[in-house]
């Protein structure tokens, strides 16, 4: 029964918005404008090289490792940015 009951819902619908009358190439509307989009990736490449220039300062200057994990937000806020302006979102 359980074995039914996924190959069920596997093979059914519940997208309400997948409709016989959609374009083919059309997936995605983007949600920002051109200009917001170059905005986003002038930021997320000048937080990437912040970032790596305060890496290296900690390397260079033989810092405790520990302090290296909040790059790691750094990083993450860099790289969603980009993301974003990619994928028009």
């Amino acid at each position: 029964m359980l074995a039914r009951d996924i190959f069920y819902f596997a093979g059914s619908n519940f997208n309400p918005s997948s409709q016989e009358d959609e374009g083919i190439g059309e997936v995605c509307i983007p949600n920002i404008s051109p200009k917001e989009r170059k905005k986003r990736v002038q930021f997320a490449m000048r937080y990437f090289l912040f970032t790596l220039v305060v890496l290296g300062m900690l390397i260079a200057f033989d810092v405790n490792p520990l302090w290296r994990l909040p790059l790691f937000f750094m990083f993450s806020t860099a790289t969603t940015s980009y993301i974003q302006a990619l994928d028009k979102t």
